[in-house]
């Protein structure tokens, strides 16, 4: 499946008959089983629906920061994102990707 960001929206978390879908790095990872966390009052609700890529790099919950573009990070946030990358994989399945 591929979604482009605005079709990525609709999967925020807000429609319970729908799973909850973060962008990690183009790639869309299905977070539904960690809906305290990325559904409606959790606390990572911000990146539901969201490339998360460039907030989870900076370890930030900055509204600004939720998105794909990883332009200026430094070695050490693209190390960071390499790890939560990591956690994702071992904990979440892949179900898509994003299109530009």
């Amino acid at each position: 499946m591929e979604l482009t960001l605005d079709q990525l929206k609709q999967y925020d978390g807000t429609d319970p008959s729908k799973p909850i879908y973060i962008g990690v790095r183009s790639r869309i990872f299905d977070v539904s089983t960690g809906k305290s966390f990325y559904g409606p009052g959790g606390s990572y609700a911000l990146f539901a629906g969201k490339d998360a890529s460039r907030a989870l790099a900076k370890m930030s919950k900055n509204d600004e920061d939720v998105i794909g573009s990883l332009d200026g990070l430094t070695e050490k946030e693209l190390s960071v994102l390499a790890d939560w990358e990591r956690k994702f994989e071992a904990k979440y399945p892949i179900v898509g990707s994003l299109s530009a």
